[in-house]
């Protein structure tokens, strides 16, 4: 028999899920608005959509949508995407997996936030995670676009990876993720599809005063910096090249010393703070975040940051690339 929630989708994805616990089938949702799991409050229903709470149950349900050719994205705390204004085809799952352990190596859940984690590092009296403190999102998420600030990223901290990959569970090196700069493979190549399930990150012994006080530095500034309305994120990624940065009047010394250009800085002197396209504005407190300012829709943000790009092209010949991915049906 199949289940209700089924009997709409195509033949084949019913075939692909039927075989799958009462306990996710009954939890299986349809046309689930994706702008109320998103940080920038944007984007249209998925088709299918489940909230994962246990790591094997999603493993249990990757296992049989990669087995069946189920079209499925996992989504974490929502920061770092846009989805379209139609939505999704397929399915959505919320990784909502927060388990983990942190003595001295953190075997994490990919659903588990980093910000919470921090703190767990923290009265650990471990360090290596200063830097994720304020970032809206999951380990998962952090993995797949090799998340970092203030001089640290996930890359380095990452011993191995539990993963589904065409219908099989492993375990990986970090080496499998392929990372570079704000970059992995599962953001890069969508022919080798995989689901991050968890992961163990190497933390290293530190002084619990010296690990605060650092974690409120980098706090501070984000408070200072970053704008309260809702977002994505940075919108995009910075540029690391030496000679441009030397090259480039009125970069501030430390990004100079980096050999850093920032999107901000470009996106600032193209005069672009505060500019908007409907109700998605460029922030006047950040000029790398694009804002909704209360009824954005997804064809407004990546209008704007079309024109964003095109701008500083114009101004300085330089292409900027998107951090926030596109997903959807555009």
């Amino acid at each position: 028999m199949i289940h209700p929630q089924l009997k709409l989708l195509p033949v084949p994805w019913q075939a692909a899920l039927s075989p799958l616990p009462p306990t996710i089938l009954s939890a299986l949702r349809t046309e689930e608005p994706l702008k109320m799991h998103t940080t920038l409050r944007v984007g249209g229903p998925a088709q299918l959509f489940y909230h994962a709470q246990s790591r094997d149950l999603l493993a249990q349900l990757a296992i049989a949508v990669q087995q069946g050719g189920v079209p499925v994205m996992v989504l974490g705390d929502g920061s770092n995407v846009c989805f379209s204004d139609r939505g999704v085809r397929g399915l959505v799952i919320r990784n909502g997996c927060t388990n983990a352990t942190v003595a001295p190596r953190a075997d994490v859940d990919a659903g588990h936030s980093l910000m919470r984690l921090f703190q767990k590092s923290l009265n650990a009296e471990l360090t290596g995670l200063e830097w994720a403190v304020g970032i809206p999102g999951t380990v998962g998420g952090a993995l797949v676009s090799n998340a970092g600030a203030y001089g640290g990223n996930i890359c380095d901290l990452v011993s191995s990876i539990d993963v589904i990959e065409r219908g099989e569970r492993k375990t990986v090196s970090p080496d499998w993720m392929e990372f570079s700069y704000r970059d992995s493979r599962l953001r890069r190549d969508d022919t080798r599809p995989a689901i991050l399930l968890g992961a163990e990150l190497e933390l290293s012994s530190g002084n619990r005063r010296e690990i605060r006080l650092k974690a409120r530095d980098i706090q501070y500034q984000r408070i200072c910096k970053q704008p309260w309305e809702p977002s994505a994120g940075s919108f995009f990624k910075n540029i690391h090249d030496h000679a441009l940065a030397d090259s480039m009047p009125g970069l501030p010394p430390l990004f100079k010393q980096r050999g850093v250009v920032t999107s901000a800085f470009l996106i600032d002197k193209c005069g672009l703070k505060g500019f908007r396209i409907g109700d998605a504005a460029v922030s006047a407190r950040h000029a790398n975040f694009i804002v909704n300012m209360g009824a954005a829709t997804a064809a407004d943000v990546r209008a704007l940051a079309a024109t964003v790009r095109s701008t500083v092209n114009e101004r300085f010949g330089i292409s900027l690339e998107e951090e926030v991915l596109y997903s959807g049906d555009w």
